[in-house]
């Protein structure tokens, strides 16, 4: 399965994944074109930022200017899914990034994740597997038909799994870290 997985995410194609919160639209969040088919996907505007996953702070350091020490020290204590929007991302698809030059990150805390983003070497866009305006799926099972007939690989994995709900969102202001979604 992860060969054929990988393989899709090197084509610049999209998947339906289970992520450490709710099932995911994923794609290479390096790569604009397939990002553009994330988009399609949902029926959602461009102008509307994604969740980018990446296995490590290692990885991180690759695709944000800074991470302050405080940022640090709620990364190596999160107990819970915490996003994370940082300031100045780079090495990213220019539509992953938010208008005011932000970008939402998140390191997952699924092994299935993290094995998969350290496969691939890249971070993978995290949105949720839904049509823009329709409400997130708490299972497989809720997942439309326009998304499933749509989206080029879906992941046999995890498919019994319910939500309790998507993750934390903090974001960096100034030397602040301010709650956005408890």
């Amino acid at each position: 399965m992860i060969n054929s997985l990988l393989k899709t995410l090197y084509n610049g194609n999209t998947i339906l994944y289970p992520t450490d919160t709710v099932w995911g639209l994923g794609c290479d969040a390096t790569d604009e074109t397939a990002v553009k088919k994330i988009y399609t996907l949902k029926n959602r505007e461009e102008t509307k930022s994604l969740i980018i996953l990446v296995d490590s702070i290692i990885m991180l350091e690759q695709y944000v200017e800074e991470i302050p020490q405080k940022v640090m020290e709620i990364l190596q204590n999160a107990t819970k899914p915490t996003t994370i929007i940082y300031n100045n991302p780079k090495n990213l698809a220019k539509n992953t990034i938010a208008q005011d030059n932000t970008i939402a990150i998140r390191i997952p805390q699924d092994d299935f994740c993290k094995q998969l983003i350290k496969e691939f070497g890249k971070p993978i866009v995290s949105t949720s597997a839904n049509v823009s305006g329709e409400p997130t799926p708490k299972c497989f099972s809720e997942i439309s038909k326009a998304i499933l007939n749509n989206v080029d690989y879906v992941v046999n994995l995890h498919q019994d799994k319910v939500a309790e709900k998507s993750s934390t969102i903090l974001k960096i202001e100034g030397d602040d870290v301010i709650v956005i979604r408890e």
